[in-house]
């Protein structure tokens, strides 16, 4: 018996010491990825649809192309539409039908308030602000996730800033899986996307200028 108990001990401590070293060195950069303090610390649109989140993840990305070659990629996204632009392979294992598109389908460039996106599980996320070319904010049907994205031009390029509130269910274990699994995870598909709109929206700003 004491062999088991010894190595249950050496388990549960290396788990705390592991928790207490993302805490400490690496969470805020996972969840501020690309970020500037100052766009992390503001209040951005849609924060008071959620007011009380268990986690706060602002990550941001510079695009050498106008909030008008933004847009046309942002207002299309979402399952059976153009999708996340990120790993569409790790989205698909999950059933969510997305196809990241590489081109502007007209027929997808229209949303307004009240517009939902629905995954094949029947999971909504339902647009409260829709403010072209500056914001999108999207928020889960039973409330616990508010997906907002900001874009702000600066001069010749345009910030491009992607934050999400969410809401942790569940016991302790289930609250510490959510943090320390979903958070670097939802870091790997949020860089992508981030960087999949950057190169889709600088190209179409180049071919713009070609024009």
């Amino acid at each position: 018996m004491k062999r088991p108990l010894s190595l249950l001990a050496l388990v549960v401590l290396a788990a705390l010491g592991g928790a207490r070293l993302y805490r400490t060195f690496w969470r805020r950069a996972i969840l501020d990825w690309g970020a500037r303090p100052d766009e992390v610390q503001r209040r951005l649109p849609g924060d008071d649809l959620l007011e009380a989140a268990d986690v706060v993840a602002t990550r941001a990305i510079t695009i050498e192309a106008p909030p008008s070659a933004i847009w046309p990629w942002l207002i299309q996204m979402g399952p059976g539409r153009g999708g996340v632009y990120t790993y569409d392979w790790i989205e698909n294992l999950f059933g969510l039908d997305m196809h990241s598109a590489d081109e502007i389908v007209p027929e997808w460039q229209s949303m307004e308030v009240g517009f939902t996106w629905r995954n094949p599980q029947g999971q909504g996320m339902r647009a409260e602000i829709v403010d072209p070319e500056r914001a999108i904010v999207m928020r889960a049907e039973d409330g616990k996730w508010v997906w907002a994205f900001v874009i702000e031009p600066e001069g010749k390029v345009t910030r491009f800033i992607s934050r999400n509130r969410f809401v942790l269910t569940g016991g302790p274990v289930a609250r510490s899986i959510g943090i320390y699994l979903m958070e670097p995870g939802s870091l790997v598909m949020e860089r992508k996307m981030l960087l999949g709109i950057k190169s889709r929206a600088e190209r179409l700003a180049r071919e713009r200028d070609s024009r």
